[in-house]
């Protein structure tokens, strides 16, 4: 999978695709990440990108013509899909970001300033992601969360690809707590069910467990999940035990 961004600040991403997942997917060959500096298509000989908007207003504007000209040259085919990266966007989740892995290019464009140019939006534009309800100074820590969220679902970047599968918000719950070595710190036990060699016990307490800590963070995702009757009867002894908790004199 190929990934272009274009952006006015390309030295931004020199460092971010140099560790982790993402830089050893580059270096497999699995997935390609190309920056485009958005100057290198301007014909203006200062190179200016952007112009103060029509009607008046603070801030400036992305200009229309080298995102045109940048999107002619990088885009291998009619249907290859470019995104704009906008607070205005529609959010990135795991279900928007596993349909994004699906293309074989995906086109990012860095918003920057007061915006983008409409032209651009109506002309070239997909659709706008958003990565969350908050304003960034530009689209370009946005864009590295696109690339990472997304080349999770490319196949062969993630090594246990069973892992994605189990991943928070895949399963619609939340992941259970883990546990390693050492047993016991500062007072602190790991829970002895991990120790039974019970694999039918281990996978019931993981099972209570991550529907307790949705329950209690993200009880919204609940509502959106088909709970089968062994998972409703867990949750009900769960909300019954923490009702008895707090019913308990000090």
């Amino acid at each position: 999978m190929r990934f272009d961004i274009i952006t006015i600040f390309p030295e931004i991403f020199s460092s971010v695709f140099s560790g982790g997942v993402v830089k050893k997917a580059l270096e497999k060959g699995i997935i390609e990440v190309h920056v485009h500096d958005l100057r290198a298509f301007s014909h203006d000989r200062h190179k200016q990108v952007d112009d103060r908007p029509f009607g008046g207003g603070q801030g400036m504007v992305l200009k229309p013509e080298p995102i045109f000209a940048a999107m002619e040259e990088i885009r291998r085919c009619e249907k290859t899909p470019a995104f704009l990266l906008s607070p205005q966007g529609k959010k990135l989740d795991f279900r928007y970001a596993e349909e994004l892995a699906k293309h074989n290019q995906i086109i990012l464009i860095c918003g920057r300033y007061e915006g983008v140019d409409e032209r651009v939006i109506q002309n070239l534009i997909t659709d706008e992601i958003s990565i969350g309800d908050y304003i960034l100074t530009g689209g370009e820590p946005a864009a590295f969360v696109v690339i990472d969220a997304v080349s999770r679902f490319v196949p062969r970047v993630v090594g246990k690809e069973d892992s994605v599968k189990n991943d928070s918000f895949f399963t619609g719950v939340l992941e259970f707590p883990q546990y390693t070595r050492p047993r016991e710190f500062r007072g602190m036990k790991v829970p002895e069910v991990l120790f039974s060699g019970d694999h039918s016990k281990i996978d019931f307490w993981r099972r209570r467990k991550s529907l307790e800590k949705t329950w209690l963070s993200r009880p919204d995702l609940l509502e959106s999940r088909t709970l089968s009757q062994e998972e409703k009867k867990i949750l009900n002894d769960i909300k019954t035990e923490r009702k008895g908790k707090k019913d308990e004199p000090d």
